[in-house]
């Protein structure tokens, strides 16, 4: 069991955790620019951007690089120095260390060697973007960025769809419609929500169900970073105890076609949906079995 209490005195050293503006640097706290004053070292994501934020607040402590590629190399000298006394700062390059970013392993390390670590508030694309999304807050689930491959990306979206809490992605620009097509294809027409350039001056939230988010995607300029936050699933039956759950695809397509008299396309995606598959894979199964 590890009990760490702020007000005891340790001749170790101490990791902070400081966040840093994600876009306006009013968004810099007093206490993070103090903490970051008073360290003996700063661990940084990118020592280029990150020595601009310290000019900035004319901030003259040592800068190291630690980031995803080093941590195991640099890790344990960052420990080392910390067993010493130092006392070390870990940034990244915009918001909360350890969040979509490096700084877990460190903070990892310095819990298992009975380390003290001290997390300062501060600066954060997804409450911002949850807040104003006008989606439920009342509960919500973080993911980050998903997987780029479609096929282990299609895995982690098969386990997320279920989850009633609102979800919150991170996703870069030029991977946006590919994303947003996918969740589209897996979740169906949920709300959702598209928030860029927080806290700047051309912030942007987009809002709509995701079709018309994947076809806004698609029709405008799709420009810097996103958190993407999307409606929670409903709460449903087990697939078990579903009128068709006796039935194969195939029979399910064929059910919406002979008895709704739906087209095969609107039986196929109605299929899907109902089943929570791609809907390539219902379309290869049913084409399959005509063969």
């Amino acid at each position: 069991m590890n009990v760490q209490k702020s007000f005891m005195d340790h001749e170790q050293g101490t990791l902070y955790i400081v966040p840093t503006p994600i876009g306006n640097l009013e968004d810099m706290t007093f206490r993070a620019v103090h903490t970051l004053k008073e360290v003996d070292m700063i661990g940084a994501e990118d020592t280029r951007n990150s020595r601009k934020l310290l000019n900035h607040f004319e901030i003259s402590t040592t800068l190291v690089s630690y980031h995803e590629h080093n941590k195991h190399t640099k890790g344990p000298e960052l420990m080392e120095r910390l067993r010493d006394g130092q006392n070390i700062a870990i940034v990244s390059d915009a918001g909360m260390p350890g969040i979509s970013d490096p700084g877990t392993d460190l903070v990892q390390r310095a819990v298992e060697a009975d380390v003290p670590v001290v997390v300062l508030p501060g600066a954060n694309a997804a409450l911002p973007a949850l807040a104003g999304s006008g989606l439920s807050t009342e509960g919500f689930y973080f993911h980050g960025f998903l997987p780029r491959k479609k096929k282990d990306r299609a895995a982690v979206l098969e386990q997320l769809q279920s989850i009633q809490a609102t979800l919150i992605f991170y996703e870069s620009p030029h991977r946006l419609k590919e994303m947003l097509s996918h969740v589209h294809e897996v979740f169906g027409d949920r709300k959702a929500s598209l928030v860029r350039e927080l806290t700047k001056r051309y912030e942007e939230y987009v809002r709509g169900d995701l079709g018309e988010l994947v076809d806004w995607s698609h029709s405008e300029q799709v420009r810097g970073e996103y958190c993407v936050v999307i409606e929670g699933g409903d709460d449903v039956e087990p697939a078990d105890s579903q009128w068709w759950a006796s039935l194969s695809v195939v029979d399910h397509v064929e059910h919406y076609i002979e008895n709704d008299g739906m087209r095969n396309k609107e039986a196929i995606k109605q299929t899907a949906l109902d089943r929570k598959l791609p809907k390539r894979d219902v379309y290869q199964a049913y084409h399959v079995e005509e063969k």
